[in-house]
């Protein structure tokens, strides 16, 4: 049965929708922000439950069983620390992440694709130096082109993100659905210290 749910969960995540639990590593941080670390309510009970998280804050909500009432957890704290990975993982999201969602050539947001800036036809290797963030026309103009020969030109150089940098870019970029007793942990505008 729990498989099932996993599976379910995983088809869809529209479930997050419904009471979603905001997650917070052991020193009261999300494990990510960008997406923002959720689980659905039934995984934050049975966390609680297995005595792997402190509820820190809760819904009015209940859920019930022929012998308990359980408040649905809103904020929940991890009682061991995961310590945040040091490498990026290059992926596009974080390619798309780490580019703002921008397009490097012209600004503009969506359509995105990504761009070897040193076409791979001409040597370029797929690598965070070489890989920007494209809306489809500048990467149809741009084609297997030098740089140079386009008349386009780069926003930024692209380069390898830390891990903590691509953490405090996803705070830039807060989901649709934030509820009121998740504000205390959450710092969109803050920086944090390293």
């Amino acid at each position: 049965m729990n498989a099932e749910f996993r599976t379910e969960f995983v088809r869809d995540p529209g479930a997050l929708r419904r009471n979603p639990a905001l997650v917070l590593n052991a020193d009261y941080r999300p494990l990510s922000y960008y997406p923002l670390s959720l689980w659905s309510w039934q995984e934050a009970i049975k966390a609680a439950w297995l005595d792997r998280v402190d509820i820190v804050a809760e819904y009015d909500e209940v859920v019930r069983s022929p012998s308990t009432e359980i408040r649905i957890p809103s904020v929940v704290v991890l009682k061991d620390y995961v310590k945040p990975q040091k490498r990026v993982a290059f992926t596009r999201f974080n390619l798309f992440l780490r580019d703002e969602f921008r397009c490097q050539y012209c600004g503009s947001r969506g359509d995105l694709t990504f761009d070897h800036v040193v076409p791979r036809a001409s040597g370029g290797v797929t690598s965070w130096q070489n890989v920007v963030a494209a809306c489809s026309p500048c990467n149809l103009r741009k084609g297997s082109k030098p740089l140079h020969r386009t008349g386009l030109s780069l926003r930024r150089p692209p380069r390898q993100p830390g891990a903590e940098e691509l953490r405090n870019m996803g705070r830039k970029f807060p989901p649709n659905h934030l509820h009121e007793s998740w504000m205390d942990f959450l710092y969109w505008d803050a920086e944090l210290e390293a």
